[in-house]
């Protein structure tokens, strides 16, 4: 089939690299607008662009399908299909007409469980025992079209976000292969949503990295891992910001008022609204990650207060 691949962040590398390893044709890829980066905040391509240009297909940065010259541009790769990962912009129904045979989508979550902007930071955090992909149909409502396949992934006990994106983005571009295959066969079955058990994964924000020691040490202990890599769990420690990358809960009954540090032997816990949260790995400003028995060294933190 020739398609139209539209996606952006690192998340949809995988089933764009699927693609341009089957038999179909990329015609041309849409990505974000090149943006600021890093310390010297360069313009920065994408990681879904850079892919595109190694492989010598055309790449198109439109701010708006709005226009005329737009829709005539995309219109005139004659798709079979467009297929849409994390690209960053709602597509109008203008474009989801052009290609013969529609637009899928590659979602990062068990739909209609947890549609929206960060559903597998959503999913850690809620304390979801598994996950998945699934492979949509697009329509106008934001992640709300039909299903046509799902990949589940069951998560560990230390997955953090950063660990189940990866593994979710791979098992997208496996979940998209079969999906192609049922197309071209015409075996292809779409099954609509229940909207009774739709559950929305709204943006993560920078508010939320800051830890409530009252609530308890188990989901402490999943926001952590949903907060890594961004924006990190972080609480106040002498007057500085203390990211926390790496902790999990400890059932362990305390006196302690919440929020303070109990120190036994190489361990690093902070009493919690129940239980305690052992942190593993953690960072001050200006510094690097450190192991909490690196922390510990140059630290004397036993009894002090976070929050």
């Amino acid at each position: 089939m020739k398609i139209i691949f539209a996606g952006t962040p690192e998340f949809a590398v995988p089933t764009l690299q699927m693609l341009l390893d089957s038999g179909h044709e990329v015609c041309a890829v849409y990505t974000q607008p090149d943006r600021p980066a890093g310390r010297g905040r360069k313009l920065t391509a994408s990681p879904v662009k850079a892919l595109a240009l190694k492989a010598n297909i055309p790449v198109y940065q439109p701010l708006t399908f709005k226009t005329e010259e737009e829709l005539r541009q995309i219109a005139s790769f004659n798709a079979d299909l467009m297929v849409v990962v994390a690209y960053g912009m709602i597509l109008p129904q203008t474009v989801l007409d052009v290609p013969k045979r529609g637009c899928i989508n590659v979602h990062g979550s068990l739909l209609p469980r947890w549609r929206g902007a960060a559903p597998i930071q959503r999913a850690i955090m809620a304390g979801d025992e598994k996950t998945g992909v699934t492979i949509m149909q697009i329509v106008r409502k934001l992640d709300a079209g039909a299903m046509l396949h799902k990949e589940e992934y069951v998560i560990e006990p230390g997955d953090t976000a950063s660990v189940v994106h990866d593994k979710l983005a791979h098992l997208g571009a496996i979940g998209l292969a079969k999906v192609l295959a049922q197309i071209e066969a015409g075996t292809a079955h779409a099954e609509e949503q229940d909207e009774a058990l739709v559950t929305y994964a709204e943006k993560l924000d920078k508010s939320e990295a800051f830890l409530d020691w009252s609530l308890p040490a188990e989901q402490l202990a999943r926001n952590v891992r949903g907060l890594n890599p961004w924006p990190v769990a972080q609480t106040r420690y002498r007057g500085e910001m203390l990211r926390i990358w790496q902790a999990e809960a400890i059932a362990a009954d305390t006196n302690a008022e919440p929020g303070t540090v109990i120190c036994a032997g190489k361990n690093m816990d902070v009493a919690t609204g129940k239980g305690l949260l052992r942190l593993h790995e953690v960072q001050l400003p200006g510094g690097k990650r450190m192991g909490v028995q690196a922390f510990l060294s140059a630290h004397d933190v036993n009894a002090t207060k976070l929050g």
